[in-house]
């Protein structure tokens, strides 16, 4: 059964611009927690394996629920799934605003919040590129993953900032609160559609073998498995970090951690969207195997440039967040467009899974290779912890050249 695109009675812009709007509100409670670790850090008596396993279990859950709820919209209308997310989410950051006190109840709360994530990242990138096809489709999918960094950037921002004038609390009831004005803005904009009837229907939406078999689409997932590895450790981490390294400089600066991630991530919007015009223009593999390469060397420089100016260490953290993020689009079209129409959502559910794997491990190995040569407050373990990071990212690269060789 076919059903007319949308984008013919409705202008394609208008859409790719208010869900872009709506995946922005829906990440405010994504990065609360990590842009106020330092405060937790002292709040909760926390050590640098606590903080790694609050921060992960988050992506940790979204990894084995998205499997799941993206495979489902091969079958049921990615508007559904959506919503489902999004009220999954609001309840994780009111809940998380109420009732956590400490390491488990956080824990707790920061694992549904990974599922309402799961429900609405991919199933909102699928309720997209569903409805537009294209060149439309492709820079969609840019704008869309770009809008995932805006998110991080206020959700970063909000959090820092709270804690200056009000209860840390505040910062998840405005997440709550932008929650539901994600659920309103997608139930207004988003036409439902049918369910799918076909060879994807039913629980054959959850075979997961025609994206195994596909070598191109699972090369360019191990690159999103270790991009996204160096991303969330970069995130999760980048706050306390900063807090140290500029704590020894006297060079007159007073600017919150906080408000510099901001900057940085927003930063990272237009980079992965210039990272997927040049893969456009001059070969997507090339261009990505380029940016993850520059990237693990900029980690290895980072980690070792406590002690600097704080102008010029600044500086260089802005400029490693860019290629972080600059990959980050190019690998998502290149899944998109690798995988066939009726396999889209398994492909794109195997794809955020296996590629969340790295998004749980990064902030968990980051703090672990921390807290093993001497914790947050110690030069030599912040260089092996991104220098191990480094080395990590460069995992996905050599499997994607490994996997285009296989038929």
């Amino acid at each position: 059964m076919t059903t007319k695109p949308l984008f013919q009675e409705k202008s394609s812009i208008r859409i790719i611009f208010w869900i872009c709007i709506a995946e922005i509100l829906t990440m405010q409670g994504v990065f609360t927690f990590s842009s106020m670790l330092p405060f937790f850090f002292e709040e909760w008596k926390l050590d640098s394996v606590d903080a790694g396993w609050i921060s992960g279990i988050y992506y940790g859950s979204y990894m084995i629920s998205v499997m799941i709820l993206v495979s489902l919209t091969d079958w049921i209308d990615a508007k559904k799934i959506y919503i489902s997310g999004v009220l999954i989410t609001l309840i994780s950051c009111i809940g998380f605003a109420l009732f956590v006190e400490g390491y488990w109840s956080a824990i707790l709360f920061r694992a549904l919040g990974g599922i309402g994530l799961a429900g609405t990242y991919m199933p909102g990138l699928k309720a997209l590129t569903d409805r537009l096809s294209g060149t439309s489709r492709i820079r969609a999918t840019s704008f869309y993953t770009a809008s995932f960094g805006a998110g991080s950037a206020l959700s970063f921002l909000i959090g820092g900032s709270i804690l200056e004038w009000f209860p840390w609390e505040t910062a998840f009831w405005i997440a709550g609160l932008c929650a539901l004005l994600a659920l309103l803005i997608v139930s207004k904009v988003l036409e439902s559609r049918p369910n799918h009837i076909g060879s994807r229907s039913g629980l054959r939406s959850l075979d997961f073998r025609p994206v195994l078999r596909n070598s191109n689409a699972m090369g360019w997932i191990a690159c999103y498995s270790s991009h996204n590895y160096e991303l969330f450790a970069f995130r999760s981490w980048i706050v306390v970090y900063l807090a140290f390294a500029l704590s020894g400089v006297s060079d007159g600066l007073n600017i919150q951690p906080s408000v510099i991630v901001f900057f940085g991530v927003l930063l990272g919007m237009p980079s992965s969207i210039i990272g997927n015009e040049l893969a456009m223009r001059y070969g997507r593999t090339r261009i990505v195997v380029g940016i993850m390469c520059l990237s693990a060397v900029l980690a290895i420089v980072v980690g070792n440039s406590i002690g600097l100016s704080a102008p010029l260490l600044i500086l260089l953290v802005l400029v490693y967040g860019c290629f972080v993020t600059g990959d980050s689009a190019s690998i998502t079209t290149g899944v998109i467009e690798s995988a066939s129409e009726e396999n889209r959502g398994v492909t794109m559910a195997v794809h955020s899974s296996i590629g969340f794997i790295g998004s749980f491990l990064g902030p968990i190995g980051f703090g672990l290779v921390l807290n093993a040569f001497g914790g947050h407050n110690n030069s030599e373990a912040w260089f092996w912890a991104f220098s191990s990071t480094g080395v990590i990212l460069l995992i996905g690269p050599v499997l994607l050249l490994i996997l285009r060789t296989v038929k």
